[in-house]
């Protein structure tokens, strides 16, 4: 069985927008920093974004490439239908087209879909209370965590159905046996997410290594603090996003090539 989708057809591709290049390279920017961060898995798991100006249209990682390979003028731009738009040399992961075309198609705030095999994330997905309200990072999911069981890779247009309504109106889910996933209105809200997640899962697998009952917060005090780390729908990352990039650029800027 092949890991990799070519196209049937190649649709052509104009010159790129400033909105595009800049889409490209905040998502450049994540698959990089996640990297950073050890988050990556060889060449697998993905981060796509939509296309400003062309719905339908999202932007994914070649397969093949590492993630630190990744840089914005080597992303695939593909549509909901398969056809790599511009360059066909590139192929892309057919797992990756199934879970992040649902999830762009059924989600109209999803412009950013982060898809995630790190290890804290995984190993909470296997427990089977999931995520527990334990910490604070832990909080900003509360009853806002959808979880999808597993059902082996996902290949199908059946599966990504499913997957979709698994994650329901969260922004975002534990995969079961799986990974983690997290969607944004932007990259860097999508990316601010996926690290606050992944830090949930850390302290959660920390605190639970000892063997002593963890102390929960109360019911009132979770469902407050939700809804103050939700902040009435803001965009997260507005403020950790150019940081970020700082760093970034003072590491390798070579992600906005």
């Amino acid at each position: 069985m092949s890991f990799s989708l070519r196209p049937q057809s190649v649709a052509a591709s104009g010159p790129v927008s400033e909105a595009e290049q800049r889409a490209r390279v905040d998502l450049a920017a994540a698959y990089r920093l996640a990297a950073l961060h050890g988050w990556d898995d060889l060449i697998y798991s993905h981060i796509s974004a939509s296309v400003p100006g062309e719905p339908g249209h999202f932007l994914i990682n070649p397969f093949g490439l590492a993630f630190d390979e990744v840089c914005a003028s080597n992303l695939v731009k593909i549509d909901l239908q398969g056809a790599i738009i511009g360059d066909a040399t590139h192929v892309v992961n057919v797992t990756g087209f199934a879970l992040h075309g649902a999830v762009h198609a059924a989600r109209a705030d999803a412009m950013c879909v982060m898809h995630l095999h790190n290890t804290a994330g995984i190993a909470v997905s296997i427990q089977p209370h999931g995520l527990l309200p334990i910490s604070q990072h832990a909080l900003r999911f509360h009853e806002r965590l959808g979880y999808h069981e597993y059902e082996g890779l996902a290949f199908s247009p059946a599966e990504g159905e499913r997957l979709v309504a698994s994650l329901g109106g969260h922004p975002a889910m534990l995969l079961r046996n799986h990974g983690t996933l997290t969607l944004g209105r932007t990259v860097a809200e999508a990316y601010v997410l996926m690290a606050t997640l992944i830090k949930a899962c850390e302290i959660q697998l920390q605190a639970l290594c000892g063997g002593a009952a963890p102390v929960l917060p109360s019911p009132a005090v979770r469902a407050r603090t939700a809804e103050q780390l939700e902040d009435g729908g803001a965009v997260e990352g507005e403020l950790e996003w150019p940081a970020l990039l700082r760093k970034l650029d003072k590491i390798d800027p070579t992600y906005r090539k």
